[in-house]
């Protein structure tokens, strides 16, 4: 995206007077920004696309269905730096946002996500920030995955410098789950005596897919040993 199309992209969407004070003033450096948090991104989903070459390679096998990516919108990022009471300044969306960059992977069995997770942490070029598990320790709603916030270098020609990416793993049923999950609960016209009911119910269809994820996993360990 050229810069004169950015700055039209940002004024058109945004509707905040701060937050487009903030572009209108910073437009370079956001630009900036928003660059190396894609090329961030980038480095992310090569590593992954790198394994799972060498996997296919090696022993035959696509631990990876897909590999999805978003940058956060300047709208979203306003919200969230507002809602954590940060002030609204390219700086603090580089100290305070950690999911501007987001890379999603989805995998074939939980196992496969874990053995992911391990592979592209030993690589000494990436730098764990934190790492939450909802998958041995699912929210309340049943949401399961596995994130880490990784920081991971991009070459500029100033030199090195360390991005910080959000890094999603689930399998197939968890993120069919995540995707039909927020569909429904954000939908406008539920009557609110049905949204109890429907998150109930949404839970419950959250462990019958952890109940296929581990059933699949075992189908595939039985036929492994064969």
């Amino acid at each position: 995206m050229q810069k004169q199309d950015l700055r039209q992209y940002l004024l058109k969407e945004v509707t905040s007077q701060e937050l487009i004070q903030l572009v209108s003033e910073n437009i370079k450096p956001f630009y900036e920004l928003m660059a190396y948090y894609r090329c961030a991104m980038m480095e992310v989903e090569t590593k992954f696309r790198v394994l799972d070459e060498h996997f296919s390679l090696r022993y035959n096998s696509n631990p990876i269905e897909a590999i999805k990516s978003r940058l956060k919108s300047p709208e979203s990022i306003a919200e969230k730096l507002s809602r954590r009471g940060f002030p609204l300044t390219i700086d603090s969306i580089e100290k305070n946002i950690y999911d501007v960059a987001g890379v999603r992977v989805i995998c074939s069995f939980p196992k496969d996500i874990y053995m992911l997770a391990d592979l592209l942490l030993m690589q000494d070029d990436v730098v764990l920030v934190e790492k939450r598990d909802y998958i041995k320790n699912p929210k309340p709603s049943g949401y399961r995955s596995l994130h880490l916030i990784v920081e991971v270098p991009i070459y500029l020609h100033s030199g090195k410098k360390m991005v910080k990416v959000e890094v999603q793993l689930r399998t197939i049923a968890m993120d069919f789950w995540a995707s039909i999950e927020h569909k429904l609960r954000y939908k406008n016209n539920i009557d609110k005596e049905e949204v109890k009911s429907i998150a109930e119910e949404l839970l419950e269809c959250s462990r019958v897919s952890a109940m296929l994820d581990q059933r699949m996993e075992e189908i595939k360990e039985k036929i492994d040993k064969l």
